[in-house]
């Protein structure tokens, strides 16, 4: 159903605003769907507060059983599901299915951490008095979250919220919500009670602001912008709504000269492509030993350059369209606007020219890349990678933390004393050592500084929606 879903109803938007999705590789309107506002999220804050008590009521066998149907239909259904994904963020097809599978494992995951949410007997320092801690459900939570992973982002949070016994109201981005209406069928599907999770589309800022007033709500989990972000503290301080944020990132990848060059060349060039670049932890600011620089470039730009760029139905493409034109577009006058500052441009830099339609953007390199240039400084989301040389182990990482985000970081060497030595000096809450899938479905995903407030993922995913209660008996 293509609809608004609220209190076990699909519907539509009660000022009945249309909002069209476009597919982005080929700029066609594949489906219309309701855009509304306050109003809606009203209604659906009161479904989830009157439903909180009986689902917070259910033991967590009982939530596991209906999060374990969700993930087996995910998985089962992962191919017809992708077709929906590719339509909407032009994923290439092994992107998308891997992102359902994958995105499966959150409610199996969580499923059963909400089998070990534990609680603790503390020794008192009095003979009478007895001491235990227990987690209980937050209560309603509000969830927003961002079109680059509309499955990932929403599953992870989701099947947390749900599985420690809250309520959902979940705003999905306008650009991606297909994807989320096909996960809110498969949740029904499962068995999941009326007014427990609900969906909404519509304005974001309005949608954020009714979420901040209402008592009801007792945290917001947001995925986007750092400037929205600061927008929702600055809500937060008013009303003492709790939050957790996924915000910018600008990864750096520090590469020291006893690597495999080539390899790492390669594997670089696939990480960077995936989804375009659209990724929060996609590595953006390459530090590269000065002794290897001048062939790290060469041979990225190579492994870029031969990218299949194309329609992510197509079997052989490689790297799809950015989500939108305005994404292009940003994406675009960052290039130019790094090469005005001196930048070097080693491969890409345009829109490809094989396409008449679409939002697609080439794999691009820009070397001789300063810390003052836009490519250092700014997070691209986008096929674009900045290249610096460095010439000490000290000058990489503070070049790797001369940012105001601390997300996600990376660095390769084949030595042991420098990986302990930068992991434990780099800022930001993920530190990849030789790899780039540094996160999992079982570890914590958090960012330091402007990238973010609290984690999801891991056990520490489960605890974002649980309250904290002393339970003290004296005068025993």
């Amino acid at each position: 159903m293509q609809k608004n879903h609220i209190n076990g109803n699909w519907l539509d938007a009660i000022n009945e605003g249309i909002w069209a999705v476009v597919n982005p590789a080929t700029e066609e309107v594949i489906a219309s769907v309701p855009f509304g506002g306050t109003a809606d999220v009203q209604v659906a804050i009161d479904a989830a507060a009157a439903a909180f008590p009986a689902w917070k009521g259910t033991n967590a066998w009982q939530r596991a059983e209906v999060l374990k149907k969700v993930a087996d239909l995910m998985r089962v259904r992962s191919k017809e599901l992708a077709q929906i994904t590719i339509s909407e963020a032009g994923k290439p097809m092994p992107e998308a299915v891997g992102e359902w599978v994958v995105a499966a494992q959150f409610f199996e995951w969580y499923a059963e951490e909400a089998k070990r949410n534990y609680g603790r007997t503390i020794p008192a320092s009095r003979n009478n008095k007895r001491m235990s801690v227990i987690s209980q459900p937050i209560g309603v939570v509000g969830i927003i979250t961002a079109w680059n992973f509309p499955v990932w982002n929403l599953c992870r949070v989701w099947a947390a919220a749900l599985a420690a016994g809250c309520t959902i109201v979940a705003k999905p981005s306008e650009y991606t919500p297909l994807t989320a209406m096909a996960l809110m069928e498969l949740l029904i599907e499962a068995g999941m009670p009326a007014g427990v999770a609900n969906l909404v589309l519509g304005n974001a800022a309005e949608i954020g602001e009714a979420l901040l007033s209402r008592p009801e709500v007792r945290k917001i989990h947001f995925v986007g912008s750092t400037r929205v972000g600061k927008i929702l503290l600055e809500g937060a301080s008013r009303t003492n709504t709790k939050l957790s944020l996924e915000l910018g990132g600008n990864a750096p990848c520090l590469i020291f000269p006893d690597v495999n060059l080539e390899a790492v060349a390669h594997s670089a060039a696939i990480a960077k492509s995936r989804n375009c670049g659209q990724v929060c932890v996609s590595p953006q600011r390459f530090l590269v030993h000065q002794d290897i620089y001048a062939a790290f470039v060469d041979r990225i730009s190579f492994h870029l350059s031969q990218l299949k760029i194309g329609h992510g139905d197509d079997s052989n493409t490689q790297i799809g369209p950015l989500i939108n034109a305005r994404q292009r577009d940003q994406v675009e006058q960052m290039v130019q606007n790094s090469i005005r500052q001196g930048a070097r441009l080693s491969t890409g830099g345009h829109r490809p020219t094989q396409f008449s339609k679409g939002f697609f953007y080439t794999p691009t390199v820009l070397s001789d890349v300063s810390p003052d240039y836009d490519i250092f400084r700014k997070e691209v989301f986008g096929p674009v990678l900045g290249v610096t040389p460095f010439s000490s182990t000290d000058e990489a990482i503070a070049l790797a933390n001369d940012t105001e985000y601390g997300l996600a970081s990376y660095l390769w060497t084949n030595d042991l004393r420098t990986s302990i030595k930068v992991s434990e000096a780099l800022e930001f809450g993920i530190v990849g050592i030789n790899e780039w899938a540094a996160h999992a479905t079982e570890a914590p995903f958090g960012g330091w500084k402007q990238s973010g407030l609290g984690y999801e993922c891991g056990e520490e995913g489960l605890h974002e929606y649980l309250e904290k209660k002393l339970i003290s008996t004296g005068d025993l």
